[in-house]
């Protein structure tokens, strides 16, 4: 007798364990909604203390709105869909066994399914909707621009903000619409509504009616689609142009016309099939549609290309290609550039220079990508501080004179700190100091920069208008600082030491620079941010703490108008008493209609510039159409309409409304630091490259094309432009301007490296508030005559390399451990035909190394010099006339005894007289600098800071000194070409 064993009930769940599950699934919860909630509330703190909060609040709401409306717009057809399709089923319908395995599967799923669908792809849609927000708002807020294109005449504010939208509304529409007819035919097929078996397809009414019906809709879209690539082919690159030529004109805009109404004509079929049941008609007319697309969009094109266009090309295309000449030219801004053919002079004869005087005076010797090394030896001073590999231009009125200058910020360095514990990064280290400016075009005996202002602390002309010289924001500032304390509290974060721990001089910040960290929710906001428990532990996090980070200048600016491409060679500036770096922002589209498309990676790249961070790449529409300023010491960003006629801005400033300033409100003090911007050159010299041209006859047989000369030092980038003082052949006077050179295209053997054009950009905006100078932006031309051969850069730079009459000398630079440095290679229209200058350094190549200007090179023509001043070089080319009245003015010379420049206009003193305390307290200064040069190359900090001791007790004696006297020359002056001998 068998006995069987009952079942053991199955144990109940736990009533602990079930809360213990619920409460750590909500406790997760809690704490991924607080992660999300620091995220966004740090973000809305950064934006709230820069006063820009409008932007993140504009780009929530709208990323909301957008993520609505594509849930909403992709769910909810998808969820009739399949509603209808289950609702119209046929109850008693005769299922095959193996649909009937199928609903047996999916109908306990099936409500869950039904929900559950609609609300995956939903979401999948909304993100997308939500990333596509800014055509939307461009759409909303798009302007006439005044102008039409030359096809459909319409404003050309429609392809720069309607067309967009439009393309993307239609690829929605049309994505939603398929995925709820493949859920329509699904749903049919397991619900019996659609039946195939024994060959043949047996679909119910309701079936038949919901899936006509909705291909209809799917058609229809088509056929908006098809009527808007219409206006798409005026946006899309061809073979030669960007647009339609004859055969995109004639054959295949009509053909997507004719394809449209097929399309319009084969939804209506699908309509008549809904009501009268017949599939055949709309079969038929879609197989018909597909033909037709064939033939007209494929083969009558190919026909009329073929037949009448290639055999005729410019007779035929013509029209079409002056179309994309003239569009583009007005896409970058290059329509109105001034042309000149030039027929340089290459023989000199003395006094050739007299008219250009100007010009050859102000021709800059310090090159701000090979001096950093020297800037850094004679000015770091610590090791925590540091500057950039490539220094900046810029320029300023000094004794009423324009002076060019490059300047460099003192930036902190973190990673040179001997204790690099949190609170040295985080709260003592958080600043960098001063700014260090140098004359362009004048160097010391020993080849050592001019300085205007150097020294910690700083001293020079910026230091007396009594300028601000902490650097708190800059390109290399620290991830995160805590600044800030109570009044009265001692100071912590460090200014520069000299000597022991009683000798260091300390500031607090006073700024408005970052969110607050005073409370408690702060600190833990941030200290999650920066996963650093030490910002909520730290005992030395106050009140009146702030926390300053994305401190780099574009990242700020970036952040406050993303809409903007920014240039990636910001500069500092002294204005009104602050350092401040003006940053250049760029409005771009890639849809202005027959306009050709450039890469910007490819044409910003250069030896200064070799890999360009960039927002976008591909643009056919660009304007400099805001200037922006971000303190160097609180962080505050201004934003200036540059261009308050570009469409494109005007768009943005009604999507962000009472974020940019007008330029009526721009300083004098700005507008005369403010310039025309490398990157935005650099894109036009590349479009003009191909477009210098203006007949549509030249553009097609494309025999003067023009090439960026590559770098005379590295063949495997392109030259960059140069900022300088010159005056072009058809100016009156001298201006601050940008320029560039143009040989033939062409490498290896094949190539030609002769010059054919020569670029200028006017980048003097003037000084008066508000308004631009008269001129400014005013693009030059010079198309060097083909009756004269000119030598372009890298073939002059092979000349200099070959010249036999400068061998011997470069052989003594190099003797022992020297190597030599070659500058900046300038070309400049002077004398009736083009200068070259190239100032020529020499180094160690051991050791402490740093280029020091020994030697410049130049050449007119065919002749050549290779001497130790400009003003030497270009008296030995033109028979001892160098065009200046001052004869030897590149060099700065300087008299121990006197101890400052001979030059009176330098602050040097040419009085015989001077005092023998006068000469001890100046012999004991450089004794100093010696001593201080010497302990830091040994890296004895502790003689470093004695020495830094006895230098600022001499030249405290020489202030005085100098108060008594009224003649003494400026310290740092006196002192700067001895500093590091």
């Amino acid at each position: 007798m068998t006995s069987t064993s009952a079942p053991t009930p199955a144990t109940p769940a736990s009533p602990f364990r079930r809360i213990m599950t619920i409460s750590l699934v909500v406790i997760a919860a809690l704490v991924g909604a607080f992660f999300v909630f620091a995220t966004l509330y740090a973000d809305f703190l950064w934006y709230d203390q820069l006063e820009f909060e409008s932007v993140l609040l504009t780009q929530w709401s709208a990323r909301s709105a957008m993520f609505v409306i594509g849930f909403v717009g992709m769910a909810v057809p998808i969820w009739v869909s399949i509603f209808l399709a289950y609702r119209l089923r046929p109850v008693y319908a005769r299922l095959s066994s193996q649909l009937d395995r199928y609903q047996e599967v999916v109908e306990p799923l099936r409500r869950l399914a039904m929900w559950g669908i609609p609300v995956f792809f939903g979401f999948f849609a909304g993100f997308a909707a939500s990333a596509q927000w800014e055509s939307a708002a461009l759409w909303l807020n798009g302007v006439s621009t005044g102008e039409v294109d030359p096809e459909f005449g319409m404003d050309t504010g429609f392809y720069l903000f309607a067309m967009p939208f439009y393309a993307g509304v239609v690829a929605f529409a049309s994505a939603a619409v398929l995925i709820s007819l493949v859920m329509t035919a699904v749903v049919s097929y397991l619900y019996g509504s659609v039946r195939v078996g024994q060959g043949e397809l047996r679909i119910s009414k309701p079936a038949r009616i919901q899936l006509a019906v909705t291909a209809a809709v799917y058609i229809l879209i088509q056929a908006v689609s098809l009527w808007l690539d219409r206006y798409l082919t005026l946006v899309a690159p061809g073979d030669r142009i960007t647009g339609p030529g004859y055969t995109g004109v004639n054959a295949q805009i009509p053909g997507l016309t004719i394809l449209a109404i097929a399309a319009i004509v084969v939804a209506a079929l699908f309509i008549v099939t809904a009501v009268i049941g017949r599939w055949r008609l709309p079969i038929a007319g879609t197989a018909l549609l597909i033909v037709t697309s064939l033939v007209v969009g494929v083969g009558y094109p190919w026909v009329i290309n073929t037949i009448q266009v290639q055999p005729n090309q410019l007779a035929m295309e013509a029209d079409y290609y002056q179309r994309n000449v003239d569009m583009t030219r007005e896409a970058y801004g290059i329509s109105d550039i001034s042309t000149t053919e030039y027929r340089a002079e290459t023989s000199t004869e003395a006094g050739q220079l007299r008219d250009d005087a100007e010009t050859t005076a102000s021709l800059r010797l310090m090159d701000p990508a090979v001096i950093s090394p020297t800037v850094r030896q004679l000015q770091q001073h610590f090791a925590y501080y540091s500057f950039e590999r490539n220094l900046d231009v810029d320029r300023y009125e000094i004794d009423g004179q324009s002076q060019d200058t490059v300047v460099a910020v003192r930036e902190l360095n973190q990673a040179q700190l001997e204790s690099p514990t949190w609170e040295n990064t985080a709260m003592v280290y958080t600043h960098g100091y001063g700014l260090v400016a140098m004359k362009g075009n004048e160097r010391t005996p020993d080849g050592g920069p001019v300085f205007l202002e150097s020294g910690i602390p700083s001293n020079g002309v910026f230091t007396e208008m009594n300028y601000e010289p902490r650097i708190y924001f800059g390109e290399n500032s620290p991830e995160y600082s805590i600044v800030g304390a109570p009044e009265g509290a001692a100071p912590r974060e460090l200014d520069y030491a000299r000597g022991d721990e009683s000798n260091q001089t300390r500031t607090t910040f006073e700024g408005d620079g970052g969110p607050s960290v005073g409370n408690l929710l702060n600190r833990i906001v941030y200290a999650l941010k920066f996963q650093s428990e030490e910002i909520f532990l730290s005992q030395y996090v106050n009140e009146e703490s702030q926390i300053l980070y994305d401190r780099d200048p574009k990242e700020r600016v970036q952040k406050v108008a993303p809409y903007l491409t920014i240039d990636n060679d910001p500069y500092p500036s002294v204005v009104d008493g602050r350092v401040v770096w003006i940053v250049d922002g760029y409005t771009t589209s890639s849809t202005f209609p027959y306009s050709s498309t450039v890469s910007l990676s490819d044409a910003i790249s250069d030896s200064n510039v070799p890999q360009p961070q960039l927002r976008i790449d591909e643009i056919n529409y660009i304007r400099n159409s805001v200037k922006a300023t971000v303190d160097a010491y609180d962080g505050s960003v201004t934003l200036y309409a540059w261009d308050e006629e570009d469409p494109v801005l005007q768009a943005w400033q009604k999507v962000y409304p009472n974020t940019i300033k007008p330029l009526s409100e721009m300083s004098g003090e700005l507008m005369s630091h403010v310039r025309y911007p490398t990157d935005l050159f650099k894109v036009q010299r590349a479009m003009l490259g191909t477009y210098h041209v203006e007949d549509a006859a030249s553009f097609y047989n494309r025999d003067n094309v023009w090439a960026t000369p590559a770098d005379p030092q590295n063949d495997d980038v392109k030259q960059p432009p140069y900022y300088l003082t010159m005056k072009m052949p058809d100016q009156e006077e001298s201006s601050y301007s940008l320029f560039t050179s143009f040989i033939p295209p062409g490498t290896g053997e094949n190539s030609r490296n002769v010059l054919l054009g020569y670029l200028s950009v006017d980048s003097d905006a003037g000084s008066e508030p508000g308004q631009k100078r008269e001129g400014y932006g005013e693009l030059r031309l010079l198309e060097v005559s083909s009756d004269t051969t000119v030598a372009a850069p890298g073939q002059m730079q092979n000349d200099f390399n070959a010249d036999p009459a400068s061998a011997d000398e470069r052989n003594q630079l190099q003797i022992g451990d020297s190597e030599l440095v070659l500058g900046n290679l300038l070309t400049v229209p002077v004398g009736g035909g083009f200068l070259y200058v190239e100032p020529v350094y020499v180094q160690s190549k051991t050791g402490t190394s740093f280029p020091r200007l020994q030697k410049v090179f130049v050449a007119f023509g065919d002749q050549i010099a290779f001497e130790d001043t400009l003003a030497e070089a270009l008296d030995a080319i033109f028979g001892g006339d160098s065009g200046s009245e001052t004869g030897d003015e590149d060099v700065v010379p300087v008299d121990p005894e006197e101890g400052g420049t001979t030059d009176p206009e330098e602050g040097g003193t040419t009085d015989p007289e001077a005092t023998d305390e006068y000469a001890q307290a100046l012999a004991d200064a450089q004794a100093a600098i010696a001593d201080k040069n010497a302990a830091l190359a040994d890296g004895d900090m502790v003689a470093y800071a004695e020495a830094d001791e006895r230098l600022m007790g001499a030249v405290q004696r020489l202030l005085e000194l100098e108060g008594a006297t009224g003649d003494a020359p400026a310290p740092e002056e006196t002192t700067a070409p001895d500093d590091g001998q």
